[in-house]
Order: C-alpha cells, then structure tokens, then sequence
C-alpha cells in the first residue's frame, strides 16, 4: 500500500528520471538546435547586378569542400573585400542578389557553411572558425583586392563567427546583424532547468572576445526579435571595444532584417564610411588554400 512518503518518493524518481532523460536528448540533438542547415538554395541562379559573380568551391585545411561566390566590382581594383557570415538557417545565395545594394564597389566573398547548401562536412563551432580564418586569408590574397581593407559581417549565428575571425585577423571593420552575447547564455535561458553549462559544445561566445576587438564595429538590431532578445545584445555591445554605432532598424524582425531596403542601406553606408577612411597597412599571414571550380 502507498503511504504519502511513498509517493511522494515515487513521484520525484519519474521527474529525475524525465530530467535526465530530456537532458540526454538535448545533450544528443544540440548540433541540430544550434545549427539547422539550409541546402536548398534561395535564388537558383544568382546573380549581383553590380558585380561579376563566380561561383567557387575552396578547399579547407582538411580538404572539405567549402562552396559559395567570389563577387568582383566592374571597374578595375584593388578594391576593399567583405567576408560574409550567415545565420543558423541561412543559405548564402539571397546575398549575391543584393550584393550590389549590400556592398556597393566592394569585392565580395559568400560561402555556406559545411553542411549548407552545395558544401560538405557537418557545421560545427570549430569549423567554422578555423574555415573562416582561412578564407579571410584566401581573399587577401586576391589581386583585385585591398588587403588592408577587408570586413567581416556576420548575421545572427554568423555574428559569432565574425567576432572570432575579427580576433584572429587583421579584419578592417566590424558589421553585427542581429548579434548575441552567447550561444550558451541564449541557452540557459531557454533550458532553464538543465546545466547547459556542461552539455553545450558549440558555445560562440562573442562576449569573451568583443573586449579585444580593435576594429570598428557596427550592431543592427531587429525592432521585434524572439530569437536574440535585445537583453542579449546589450551584454554584447557592453563589453565591445570599439564600437561606432548600435541601431535598431524599423519594421524588422530577426527573419526579414537582412533583406530589407533600410537595413542593406544602412550597411552599404557604414562599410563606405569605413572604407574611405586612412589606414596603416597590417601584416596578414600566410596560408594555402586549394581553389577549384564547382
């Protein structure tokens, strides 16, 4: 016969065991909950009515194929560059699109991470980091390029991978769609009652680096945005050390901020700003890279 202590007891052994059960799954499934690979393109044939579009394939450090485009301005360079970094869902192709509104007279690079769209291998926080070091170092290696004027943006997920390249780079400016202080801080907050601490290895934990960051940097944020509360981002632009502007761009929200006329105006004018201004040159190191076609 059940006695209230018993119970009581049997009840709290079922919830330990739910507990630790969800625990697992989250702990088993957070590749997919941090990363949600997109491989359909979202523009089949794209196109950037104001560069020469190519479309490349590089190859990493371990010989995964990394597959994107290479835009170039019409008139002879060296141009300034920018490196793009897209979100959790984000497949790159909508970028080449609106390259020329985006990124007016700049040399653009756009790659999918592994995993997303035509690229192979499976994303991960590491990866994403030492690829990205590596195609900066790629594209300063371009002859049309300025290699004392390349930027970094990044949006949402892609915000994390632009702090670190911009730490372990000589990146000439920063721009931050929709950016957070942490995965790992956006995650205990959604999954309060686990120590998510110890479970989470894809952490992109901006807020560690942004202190170091001596580029110029420029935040974007959504008007209305469930997915990177506003709180987040304040940890985030507390801690930057250079920071030039945080702004909120009307209308938006964290799905449709990037593609919107006020915000792609907003970044074409804070990269030409930045891009007209005098600089020292800056040593770049060296790496090697495979390029072939796709």
């Amino acid at each position: 016969m059940y006695t209230p202590k018993k119970m009581a007891a049997g009840i709290t052994g079922v919830a330990s065991v739910l507990w630790l059960g969800l625990t697992a799954a989250v702990a088993a499934s957070q590749r997919r909950l941090v990363f949600n690979p997109t491989i359909e393109r979202e523009v089949q044939s794209p196109r950037s009515s104001g560069h020469r579009t190519r479309q490349v394939v590089l190859r990493s450090r371990d010989g995964t194929r990394l597959c994107g485009w290479l835009m170039t301005p019409q008139t002879q360079g060296p141009h300034p560059a920018v490196l793009y970094f897209g979100g959790r869902s984000e497949e790159v192709s909508w970028v080449v699109r609106d390259a020329g509104k985006l990124f007016p007279n700049m040399t653009v690079l756009a790659m999918n991470y592994r995993g997303y769209g035509d690229s192979h291998g499976d994303p991960a926080e590491i990866h994403m980091i030492e690829d990205g070091c590596a195609l900066f170092d790629w594209l300063s290696k371009r002859g049309q390029v300025d290699a004392r004027r390349i930027a970094v943006v990044g949006r949402s997920l892609g915000s994390g991978v632009a702090v670190q390249i911009a730490k372990e780079r000589p990146v000439h400016s920063v721009a931050l769609i929709t950016p957070y202080d942490s995965i790992l801080a956006i995650a205990k907050r959604k999954f309060r009652a686990m120590p998510i601490e110890y479970l989470l290895r894809h952490r992109f934990e901006s807020i560690k680096y942004a202190p170091s960051l001596k580029a110029p940097t420029y935040v974007l944020r959504a008007a209305q945005d469930d997915v990177v509360p506003h709180s987040h981002t304040d940890q985030l632009v507390a801690k930057l050390a250079n920071l030039v502007a945080d702004e909120v761009v009307p209308g938006s929200d964290h799905m449709n901020i990037p593609y919107l006329e006020a915000t792609q105006a907003l970044i074409a004018s804070f990269l030409t700003r930045q891009f007209s201004q005098p600089i020292t040159p800056a040593a770049l190191p060296p790496v090697q890279v495979e390029e072939n076609n796709c």
